[in-house]
């Protein structure tokens, strides 16, 4: 903080400097010691400018991006264009005994409060199902479905599937936005280069990250390689939906996508490397492996998830070729930090010692985990 040296005390002080200067100068003596009438008049005074000084910082914080509040940070991000991705909504399939209308809608029996409405059709009595409540809590709920209205003869309404066709994400987080507004300082979108193609297909539904890779096959053939925005391996329908807002198919090269004129798309998707795990761990007298294994398996967890988050942006300003390593010395970190482990020796990933160096459109996954007890 740029004023955090001017306080109420400080101002007072040079107030009452200022008298005694020139009562001196004028032969004159005034009291100023505490509780004096010159002090208690200047105090309020005083209260007000340090007041002033701290609002003043407040005013330098939010006219620097790196420091500035969510709604200065929306106001700045606009001068570049750049606005807040908005929350979306979860897409899932919905399965029927019977036809039934698009527009039609309904609740999940195990959650009456989360809606959902009937947007296109698959295949004989399967849809797609939009969930009416944006965000990622559209994302977690399946089950039987009941009619809002009657709809006669229907005796079956599921979702069946454990997960959604494409996933609901929340309003861009105020981080995330600063970042996609320094990144736009550092490399400038201009007319389908890497950083063009990288900021729009990042703004799509449900794409967690991507990579791209121009003249893969020749000239004016480009490969983008996506991952979902849980930093996951993406489904079919979201790599349809990424590749038909490039560069559909059936017009190939001819730019009724996002893609310039000339520029032909392929999209696919991260694939996923299982690291099977094995250490030695020594605990706490008082307590098993047992006991720590789930504070284990979540540590190693969150170092996976850590790192399929940094899959796109590892290497690209200093080496295109760069990937993801899983690193011994992380996980080893990470387990001495769970409670109630005493030492760790003996890691293993995938029956060697070594590190292992993901391939360039790979990302960890979490594969088994072995723990024996010294």
């Amino acid at each position: 903080m740029l004023y955090e040296h001017v306080t109420y005390e400080s101002i007072l002080g040079r107030m009452i400097g200022k008298v005694e200067q020139w009562a001196k100068k004028e032969g004159m003596s005034i009291d100023t010691r505490e509780g004096s009438l010159i002090r208690t008049a200047l105090s309020p005074a005083a209260v007000e400018l340090n007041q002033m000084y701290i609002e003043l910082d407040q005013i330098l914080n939010e006219s620097f991006a790196d420091t500035a509040s969510r709604e200065f940070l929306i106001l700045r991000s606009a001068e570049r264009g750049i606005t807040v991705l908005p929350a979306t909504k979860a897409i899932w399939k919905g399965v029927f005994n019977i036809e039934v209308d698009v527009g039609s809608r309904f609740f999940l029996e195990a959650n009456p409060s989360m809606n959902f409405t009937v947007i296109e059709k698959m295949a004989p009595c399967v849809y797609k199902l939009e969930c009416e409540t944006p965000g990622v809590s559209g994302n977690y709920d399946n089950g039987k479905l009941v009619s809002i209205s009657t709809i006669k003869g229907l005796t079956q309404a599921d979702l069946p599937d454990s997960a959604p066709l494409l996933l609901g994400e929340d309003e861009e987080d105020t981080e995330h936005l600063r970042r996609r507004y320094f990144e736009s300082l550092n490399a400038q979108a201009f007319g389908g280069n890497i950083a063009d193609y990288k900021e729009k297909v990042n703004k799509l539904q449900d794409v967690g990250g991507c990579k791209v890779y121009p003249v893969w096959q020749g000239g004016g053939t480009v490969k983008v390689v996506i991952m979902d925005s849980n930093f996951g391996t993406p489904g079919k329908d979201l790599i349809n939906i990424v590749q038909t807002a490039l560069d559909p198919e059936k017009n190939s090269g001819k730019g009724m996508g996002i893609a310039p004129i000339g520029h032909t798309v392929t999209v696919a998707g991260v694939s996923e490397k299982k690291i099977d795990i094995k250490m030695e761990i020594r605990v706490q007298a008082d307590i098993s492996k047992d006991d720590v294994r789930p504070d284990i398996e979540a540590a190693v967890g969150e170092y996976f998830k850590e790192l399929k988050a940094q899959w796109d942006k590892v290497g690209w300003e200093q080496d295109p070729n760069a990937t993801l390593i899983v690193r011994i010395y992380h996980i080893l970190t990470r387990i001495l930090a769970v409670p109630g482990v005493v030492d760790v020796e003996g890691i293993t990933l995938n029956g060697s010692e070594k590190n292992i160096t993901l391939g360039k459109d790979e990302i960890p996954a979490k594969g088994s985990i072995d723990i024996v007890q010294k």
